[in-house]
């Protein structure tokens, strides 16, 4: 354990009425309390062998069916039930997915900055975890990517206690007992520590026959920046049963994923063509599962003569058989974790959660390629939508954008093992390491399976790490760099630290946003930066640049040129020191032209959003933004390019919007009756750390928590229109637009480029598209005749240089007919292509002489190189440029004939050098 113990942490009022007994597993070592004379272990795999499946318990319940009598039973308890929150962890700035149910409230109800929903709560928290991906299916069940963690918590304040160790320890005996109708003496509990997103504390795990049913953790410590666990004064009951295998348990299925999915499992091995398995194989493969450690060399192979042994089956059949059950769970299980990351919104891509969901979706298919090579991941996770919608809504209400998501990535990952094969070799020369395998993953997406099978077909061996995908995964659990809770200031350090002292700044322009000047009491004045107790001057943030004006101190005049926080200081910088500031009083003026600009800008981003989420789904994020007085920019997560229509609908919606007048309400509200009211939309443009945040709602139609300055309706923005579109990284599209009065000024622009476009084409106006299309026409036939052209002269080149030859090698100098570098290097590889004895160099004249294109075919190559040739032409003749192997670049003021005898010199003396070595 991380910190010393005291025993006494796990002495609890209820194992000594029941008669409970602390003993020390025999194989494991660890403590545990029960109430079976006869347990010598802890009832935890690998300490014992799975038995549950003998035990008596209520029939076997479903997943649906586990999770609801967990959620009655401690309602009936006075437990509030809550909603759990996506799977994706929307309301953290520090992790990705939702990987326990106690990240609901991390950092804010744990660190007491906010109230809990609910006090006590219950819960059934969806939740990925992608660390032990690899292991999924060869456990047969005791690893899943994608779990229920059902959980009751508890929040004790140091003025108002709720329960604490010992009735939570009651409730489990008693839930276990009564509700699934386990017999006392069997169920364990297991002492043990926990740690999790900062926080620690000790830990009962309750196991029975084998399986861990539940985690009972009392969380009572912060882990500091040096390590240290200082005590907490909110003290949080944090438990997590598994839903999964509380149905496992019930069901007494040998696996799992049995008990999971049920009849689809069936249906998904009829749909593969896949075999049934013989019954005593799986029941063998439950007894030894047990003791299969996957992070042990040797372990799986020990597993599989294992069941081999007690089926009397032979090894090698006994392998095929569970290696194929042991990918059809996988792809169950991934095909489900595809279908709750995409439900809640996350857009397959190379960065963030969207890399993650990637990765299960390119093992999902590396998997299912094993099985059916035909079939479509697509179809699989359609099912699961069928199997899972009722209990998850959003499965069914975002199914078409799911599915398409899928088979793009299908699609691309088919086209990956078309073209992988020459990325893979290029980038294996450098050496076949993790690294390697990680970069060609990261960087080209090639999953190392594939990079494996591409290296042996040139007959080298690629050892691909069995667990590469959690290694991967586990890189990518959280952000490499976590946005700080405000952000960052460009204020000099000790303006931040001498800011700081001020009580916090009224914000009058939250008030007023329509403000223009104001009056406000001078609290401290340092060289030419100024704190005064209330300001209308905006201070950078939320992707709004601030508001820069004038501002009068006792009768002096300074211009403001940029406004920071320092936390809840308003910070104004002027354009010079203040030399007196006795008079105690500023007046302030912004400039407004530059604010309304901005303020419509901002608000037109998020009627954008709104917009955007309607048109294309609601997996559509807010991924980056700017507003500035010119124009705004709004980056959103979207699976591919958009189209022309669905650019102009968004434009369309959103004008539609402005002309509807809407009110834009802005309040401050609590953090946890606006999550409840919102949900987590909130958070489009990031998450601020405050009890209470400041809520922007275009009424109807679009809700963030932001800090931002807006119009207060719709209306004032005038207009909006979409200015450029583009992809600028993988699942995320950027759209550029300007509001207002800088709708008119762009498009007078674009009618001046129009204009000028008449004047360059000799066009009237309206005639442009006619007179572009005659050019194009021209453009064509130009094309053709420069091709045959070209064509021509290469055939003619070959005639001529056949007969140039210098110690039995075609040698000569060309000059091209066009100053054309491009297209001239495209002859030359033809050239060396045909005349692989041949060092040929094509000569494109340019303003100061002429640029030379050295080749040198397959044949000449083995004694000849560019470096070589270069490096003697370079002994007779000025010239810049370099080469490698097979080609070379170089530039020159000397003609082609005098270069052509150089060259012929240079290569019979490379020649015959290496002819007398």
């Amino acid at each position: 354990m991380p910190i010393q113990v005291n025993p006494s942490e796990y002495r609890l009022p209820f194992f000594k009425e029941q008669g409970y007994q602390r003993k020390q597993c025999r194989v494991g070592g660890d403590f545990f309390w029960t109430l079976n004379a006869s347990f010598d272990t802890c009832q935890d795999v690998p300490d014992t062998d799975y038995w549950f499946d003998r035990i008596p318990s209520v029939p076997g319940l479903t997943v649906a069916e586990a999770r609801r009598k967990f959620i009655d039973f401690f309602a009936r308890h006075g437990h509030t039930p809550i909603q759990p929150r996506p799977v994706v962890a929307r309301w953290r700035e520090d992790l990705y997915l939702t990987i326990a149910s106690i990240v609901d409230f991390q950092p804010h109800v744990t660190s007491g900055l906010v109230p809990p929903p609910a006090n006590p709560l219950v819960i059934s928290q969806p939740c990925i975890r992608l660390e032990d991906i690899d292991n999924v299916g060869l456990t047969i069940g005791r690893h899943l990517t994608t779990f229920e963690m059902a959980a009751h918590h508890a929040f004790n304040y140091p003025d108002k206690q709720v329960y604490w160790k010992d009735e939570t320890v009651r409730y489990a005996y008693e839930f276990f007992t009564k509700e699934l109708g386990i017999p006392g003496d069997l169920i364990v509990f297991k002492e043990s520590w926990w740690e999790g997103g900062g926080n620690a504390g000790p830990s009962f795990e309750v196991t029975v026959g084998g399986l861990e049913l539940a985690t009972l953790v009392f969380m009572q410590y912060k882990i500091d920046e040096n390590g240290n666990y200082v005590e907490l004064p909110l003290k949080i009951v944090d438990t997590g049963y598994g839903v999964e295998r509380m149905a496992w348990f019930t069901q007494k299925t040998p696996t799992a994923f049995h008990a999971i999915y049920g009849q689809l499992l069936d249906k998904a091995r009829s749909e593969l063509g896949l075999p049934r398995p013989p019954e005593e194989y799986l029941w063998a493969a439950f007894r030894a599962a047990a003791k299969f450690n996957p992070d042990v060399e040797g372990s799986l192979d020990a597993f599989y003569q294992q069941v081999s042994k007690t089926t009397g089956a032979p090894l090698s059949e006994v392998r095929q058989v569970l290696e194929r059950e042991a990918r059809l769970y996988s792809v169950l299980d991934h095909s489900k974790t595809i279908a709750m990351m995409l439900g809640d919104g996350v857009v397959p891509s190379n960065s963030g959660e969207g890399y993650l969901a990637r990765l299960v979706i390119r093992r999902a298919l590396r998997q299912l390629r094993l099985l059916n090579e035909n079939y479509d991941l697509a179809k699989i996770v359609d099912m699961q939508i069928d199997l899972w919608g009722s209990d998850f809504p959003q499965l069914k209400e975002n199914r078409s954008y799911i599915i398409e998501a899928v088979g793009l990535e299908e699609d691309r990952y088919k086209d990956l093992l078309r073209r992988g094969e020459k990325l893979v070799l290029r980038e294996l020369s450098q050496g076949a390491s993790l690294e390697t395998l990680i970069k060609l993953y990261d960087s080209y997406g090639i999953p190392p399976e594939v990079a494996a099978e591409a290296a042996a077909k040139k007959g080298i061996t690629v050892l691909v790490p069995r667990n590469f995908y959690s290694l991967v995964a586990a890189r990518h659990r959280a952000p490499a760099k976590v946005r700080s809770i405000e952000e960052k200031s460009s204020l000099p350090e000790d303006v931040v630290s001498w800011a700081r002292q001020f009580k916090p700044t009224e914000l009058l322009f939250h008030k007023d946003p329509y403000a223009r000047s104001f009056t406000a009491k001078i609290l401290g004045v340092k060289g030419e930066y100024v704190v005064l107790d209330s300001t209308i001057f905006y201070a950078t943030g939320g992707g709004q640049l601030n508001d820069v004006g004038v501002m009068e101190i006792c009768g002096e005049r300074y211009n403001v040129v940029d406004v920071q926080k320092a936390g809840d200081v308003i910070v104004h910088k002027l354009d010079r020191a203040v030399d007196n500031a006795s008079c105690g009083e500023a007046r302030g003026e912004i400039d407004w032209v530059r604010r309304f600009r901005l303020m419509r800008h901002h608000t037109a981003t998020h009627i954008i959003l709104g917009a955007a989420r309607r048109v294309l789904g609601n997996h559509v994020w807010q991924a980056g933004a700017e507003k500035t007085p010119e124009k705004a920019r709004l980056d959103i997560t979207h699976h591919k390019p958009l189209t022309r229509e669905e650019v102009r609908r968004i434009e369309e919606l959103a004008n539609r919007v402005i002309d509807e007048r809407r009110p834009v309400l802005q309040a401050y509200m609590d953090r946890n009756e606006a999550e409840s009211k919102y949900g987590f939309v909130l958070y489009e443009g990031g998450v601020p750390m405050e009890r209470k945040i400041r809520v922007v709602e275009v009424q109807g139609w679009d809700v963030e928590a932001c800090f931002g300055t807006h119009v207060t309706n719709t209306g004032d923005i005038g207009g909006i229109k979409i200015i450029n579109v583009e992809k600028i990284q993988d699942g995320v599209v950027r759209l550029e637009f300007v509001a207002g009065t800088r709708v008119p000024e762009e498009m007078a622009a674009l009618e001046d480029r129009m204009t000028q476009l008449s004047s360059e084409l000799g066009s009237q106006g309206g005639e442009e598209l006619n007179k572009v299309k005659e050019l194009k026409d021209e453009l064509m036939k130009l094309k053709e005749s420069v091709k045959a052209y070209r064509s021509l002269w290469l055939s003619t080149a070959k005639g001529l240089i056949v007969s140039s030859k210098v110690n039995g090698l075609i040698v000569a100098t060309l000059e091209y007919p066009e100053p054309d570098v491009k297209s001239a290097r495209d002859a030359l590889k033809e050239l060396t292509d045909e005349f692989i004895n041949s060092v040929i160099t094509v000569a494109v004249k340019e303003d100061k002489g002429y640029r030379y294109e050295l080749g040198i075919g397959r044949e000449a190559s083995r004694i000849l190189s560019a470096e070589a040739i270069l490096a003697a032409i370079s002994s007779e003749l000025k010239v810049t440029g370099g080469g490698r192997g097979t080609y070379g670049s170089f530039f020159t003021s000397e003609v082609p004939e005098k270069v052509d005898a150089i060259i012929k010199r240079s290569v019979s003396r490379i020649v015959s050098q290496n002819a007398q070595s």
